[in-house]
């Protein structure tokens, strides 16, 4: 018999338009749940949104994560369409590649701003509204293995996917005492529109990865999934690497 975990359950997914994001939602959607999906390109989220409801309930809400006033407007929203929330998923992230001694002021502030800002300001809302309303929760931030391992031209981006780890130990402190957990999960190289663009890719990530392969989104989505269902309500403060064990031996692609 076909699991549905989120059936009568709300979900924000943020960066969901594809990739990643959009496999976590379609999962979560398939599962029962009502999912609100962001994406900073309204079209992308529109689309996505639109297929997705073929598959059940979804609803989309475009909106830029790094503006700490957008997500209180996407928590609220999804407050309004569904009657509540009981999972966020702070998804959304920006990767600008470049070498540490020539990374430009604006390109490190925006990256801040979506990867940590988006994570945090997003927890928050979901957070108050949560306690506001005595409801137990789940709060998952995407972080990247390059959170845990060094790699190339990407210092700034690795040292935010870092942050947001630390980020849901922090809230441990913060939200425990209320029924709410926030995890992590940390997708290492993974088949998506945007690597593929890049011709080598399965090749090379299928050599350097222990287990023979690069992810699947739906190996994240599934990860991802299960941190934030009832399966885990005893775990908390902790991150997920779903890497094919390339983290335990770190070949670089260069």
């Amino acid at each position: 018999m076909e699991r549905k975990r989120f059936v009568n359950k709300s979900a924000i997914v943020t960066g969901a338009g594809k990739g990643i994001g959009f496999e976590i939602a379609k999962s979560l959607v398939l599962e029962g749940a009502i999912v609100i999906l962001n994406d900073l390109d309204r079209e992308l989220s529109e689309k996505a949104a639109i297929e997705l409801s073929q598959l059940g309930e979804c609803l989309p809400f475009p909106g830029d994560v790094a503006e700490p006033n957008f997500n209180k407007e996407l928590v609220d929203f999804a407050i309004s369409r569904t009657g509540t929330l009981d999972i966020v998923m702070a998804n959304a992230g920006i990767t600008l590649f470049g070498s540490f001694l020539d990374y430009q002021p604006e390109d490190l502030y925006k990256v801040l701003q979506v990867n940590i800002g988006g994570a945090f300001f997003l927890a928050q809302a979901a957070g108050k509204y949560l306690i506001a309303n005595k409801k137990k929760g789940a709060i998952l931030f995407t972080s990247s293995v390059t959170g845990h391992q060094a790699h190339k031209d990407l210092a700034a981006y690795g040292m935010t996917k870092a942050a947001v780890e630390l980020l849901a130990k922090h809230l441990v402190l913060e939200l425990s005492p209320y029924g709410i957990n926030v995890n992590a999960i940390a997708p290492g190289a993974t088949l998506t529109e945007r690597t593929l663009e890049d011709p080598t890719y399965v090749k090379t990530w299928a050599n350097l990865t222990p287990i023979g392969s690069a992810a699947k989104p739906n190996d994240i989505a599934q990860a991802a999934l299960f941190l934030v269902s009832d399966d885990a309500s005893h775990i908390t403060g902790q991150t997920l690497v779903v890497d094919g064990g390339w983290s335990s031996v770190s070949p670089s692609p260069f």
